[in-house]
Formats: C-alpha cells, sequence, structure tokens
C-alpha cells in the first residue's frame, strides 16, 4: 500500500511551492495549481524528484482518489484589486473550501489553510486572534467566510482546522505574482531598474514583514494542531 498523499493547493505559488519544497523532502506531495498567480517554474525540479502536478482549481480537489494525510489550503485568488474587478470571487473562496473540507472530511486529515491579516484592517491593535473580524472588502469578506465553514465543520464532524492570518509575506518565488506581489518585493524589482520605487499615500504607512520560510515553518507545525484554531502568522513588529 502507498503512504498517504499531502495535497497543497495553490503549491506552484509564491507560498506554496516554499512548502512544497519543504514538504516533499520526505513526503509524497500533489499539487493543485491553476496557474492564476502561480508558475510551474516554481515547483520544476521538485517535479522531477516525485511531486505531482495537477493544474486545477481547489473545488476540483475531490477527483482525487489517493489517501490524503494533509491538506495544505493556499489555492486562493490573493489580493484585494482581484476582488474588487470580480466580486464573484467570494463564491469561488467559498466553493473551493467546501470541496477541501469535504475531502478532508472524507480522509479525517487535518486542514491548514492561509487566511489574512487583513480581516484586522478598521482594528486597532492588538490585533488577537480572538477579536472580532470586520469586513471591509470582498477579499476580506471571503477569509472570513473560510474561517466560519472551517469552524462549522470542526463543530460538526470533530475536524482539525488551522487558519492562518498572514501578514506581509516576503521572499522568494514571488516574481510569478507580478503586480500582486508583496510591497518589499515590488520596490526591490523596481530599484534593480532604477526605477523609482512607487509609494502610495503619505508614506507613514507601516507592516508587519515576514520572511517565507518562516510562514512554511508555521503552517508545518499547525498541522498539528487539533479542533478549529486561527494563528497570526508575522514577526509582530511593524516598519
Amino acid at each position: 500500500m502507498t503512504n498517504p498523499s499531502i495535497i497543497v493547493t495553490g503549491g506552484a505559488g509564491f507560498i506554496g511551492s516554499n512548502l512544497v519544497e519543504a514538504l516533499s523532502k520526505d513526503n509524497s506531495v500533489i499539487v493543485l495549481d491553476n496557474l492564476h498567480t502561480g508558475s510551474r517554474d516554481n515547483i520544476s525540479g521538485l517535479e522531477k524528484s516525485g511531486v505531482q502536478f495537477l493544474k486545477k482549481d481547489a473545488k476540483n480537489i475531490g477527483e482525487i482518489k489517493d489517501k490524503v494525510s494533509c491538506i495544505y489550503h493556499l489555492g486562493f485568488y490573493s489580493a484585494s484589486p482581484m476582488y474588487r474587478e470580480n466580486p464573484h470571487l467570494v463564491a469561488e473562496v467559498i466553493d473551493g473550501m467546501i470541496s477541501v473540507l469535504e475531502l478532508a472530511r472524507k480522509n479525517d486529515c487535518p486542514v491548514v489553510f492561509s487566511s489574512t491579516s487583513s480581516i484586522y484592517n478598521g482594528i486597532k491593535p492588538p490585533h488577537r486572534e480572538d477579536v472580532i473580524p470586520g469586513v471591509t472588502d470582498y477579499y476580506t469578506e471571503g477569509r472570513i467566510e473560510a474561517e466560519r465553514l472551517s469552524e462549522l465543520y470542526c463543530k460538526l464532524y470533530g475536524m482539525n482546522v488551522s487558519a492562518m492570518r498572514f501578514f506581509s509575506v516576503y521572499g522568494y518565488h514571488e516574481d510569478s505574482k507580478h503586480d500582486y506581489a508583496n510591497l518589499a518585493t515590488q520596490f526591490m524589482k523596481a530599484m534593480i531598474k532604477n526605477e523609482q520605487p512607487v509609494i502610495y499615500g503619505d508614506g507613514t504607512q507601516r507592516r508587519d514583514f515576514v520572511f517565507v520560510t518562516d510562514v512554511v515553518d508555521a503552517l508545518l507545525k499547525a498541522s498539528n494542531s487539533k479542533g478549529f484554531e486561527v494563528y497570526n502568522v508575522g514577526s509582530g513588529v511593524n516598519y
């Protein structure tokens, strides 16, 4: 009998490809990605070592018949402007989340998924995980719904699901996000081209930056959590 596989939706994307690299050292990994902002180049070397790639949306995850030991669901549209352009993406988030939770329920395996610190927009610090979130745009609404659905599944079926509220993540493999890349990455790309970085507003804005390998460590640890949990994933310092 083959060992159970770990599924990573969005596994060819920025954070996902870094996670797949860490997982592939000791696990059988299946990557689902529609390549909207991901790139197969991010995992090309890993495919040669046995990582399986499927060009699919997260909502099609139920087509996988392998036994599954864990699902990392990072396959969300990940920038607020995308949702302003197409509010129907909120429905895509919900549909994909339910599909992921259903497969996890059938396999009795944990789910770790990417939420967002944007949930705290308009809320004064400290930004604790037990703060009642506010809705400020379509993007945050989608992630709040994903968290609520996850909590419901945990209550109904005794599942283990962790929502990871990422702050400003930067690091390797972000090029495929282009204009949707992290602020730090956009600044560095502009300076490499001898261009002036563009600052919107008055320049007083501050961000909590966290390196992608630290995010990967948090994702791996969260797979051992019990019940429904929410975790802030950041450095704890604003710059």
